[in-house]
């Protein structure tokens, strides 16, 4: 089960090391963690936690409670809502989030303190809402992984992993035995079928087609797993051909559900996302501004008609529903930008 010693990417802890980060701010303890490793471009951190379940206080969310492994994440989404969360440790250089990634040290024996029954029961937990628990750092720490063996040991827990990486394949072993006891489902996030788009937007990602063979294999193996359409981006992935293409691949790669929605750019993703709109959708640049410059999210009626379009599309493709094979390919050439014309 779980090896406490794996669960320390910087060393032994020492014994006031979670007392000491009870009495510090998050910003202290960001300056203060010890460098754990180094790699081109990116440097890794051990930071003390306090907590590893953290309570969801927004009622719209379909979850109670949220972990996540790490703070920022190396796959570098340009329209990553959470980017916001490096904020809180005083980083704010544009590429701090997918340059400087904190792992929480001794995750695993914390989460086994916090996973009490009367605290979980009937709820929801996300592990993956503001971090990828399968992005590379995953690799090197398996910090994700031993929060798993944790999972694993308890009983009748409802939780989600949310992922755009085929690395979640590796712990099969761990999402079975887990499944046998707790509800287990887990999401692979998939906007487009496009490499092309998906390298721009999501640039140290794995590509799509490794994404949607993941729900495959999840499935295939008798785990609960999906497509999480997510976040759309208008003008760009919202288009009907794009659209049609995802939900498509999804229906082929044996999804149990899919799910959309549209994105919203706080600011600190907003001026990521506004040069990569002036250099590959410069049609987009003037809407883009105007739209999120009143509000991160976009009007309601908009994102009536896109999730109208996805519901469609899953009735369409039934999803859920029959697996039978569809003689169309799941993948076709990239739609050109200019012919992207939803209102918005």
């Amino acid at each position: 089960m779980v090896d406490p010693s794996k669960a320390q990417p910087a060393g032994e802890i020492p014994s006031d090391f979670f007392e000491l980060s009870k009495l510090k701010g998050i910003a202290k303890l960001a300056a203060e963690s010890p460098l754990a490793r180094t790699k081109k471009n990116v440097e890794y951190f051990s930071l003390p936690t306090r907590s590893v379940l953290n309570r969801c206080s927004n009622p719209e969310m379909p979850f109670q409670w949220t972990i996540n492994p790490y703070r920022g994440c190396e796959f570098g989404c340009k329209y990553c809502y959470a980017r916001y969360t490096h904020e809180f440790m005083e980083l704010r250089q544009r590429e701090d989030f997918e340059r400087k990634i904190y792992i929480k040290v001794g995750a695993a024996q914390i989460l086994l303190r916090e996973l009490k029954p009367a605290q979980i029961s009937g709820k929801r937990i996300a592990v993956g809402t503001a971090t990828d628990p399968y992005q590379p750092a995953e690799k090197q720490f398996e910090v994700t992984r031993q929060l798993l063996e944790v999972l694993v040991r308890a009983e009748g827990v409802n939780f989600s992993i949310t992922t755009k990486s085929n690395l979640v394949l590796r712990d099969l072993d761990l999402l079975l035995e887990a499944s046998r006891r707790n509800t287990v489902r887990v999401n692979l996030s998939i906007t487009t079928t496009s490499t092309q788009w998906a390298q721009i937007l999501e640039p140290r990602a794995p590509r799509p087609d490794l994404r949607f063979e993941a729900v495959r294999k999840l499935v295939e193996r008798g785990l609960k797993a999906g497509v999480l359409v997510m976040p759309l981006l208008p003008g760009i992935t919202t288009n009907p051909a794009n659209l049609e293409l995802v939900v498509q691949a999804a229906f082929k790669a044996r999804a149990q559900f899919l799910d959309a929605g549209l994105v919203y750019l706080m600011p600190s993703a907003l001026q990521h996302m506004l040069p990569v709109i002036d250099t590959n959708f410069p049609g987009l640049s003037q809407r883009y501004r105007r739209a999120f410059s009143r509000s991160a999210y976009l009007k309601k009626s908009y994102r009536d008609e896109v999730l109208a379009r996805v519901a469609r599309l899953k009735e369409k493709y039934e999803i859920p529903g029959d697996q039978r094979e569809d003689e169309a390919p799941a993948y076709a050439p990239d739609v050109p930008s200019q012919q992207l014309k939803f209102e918005w």
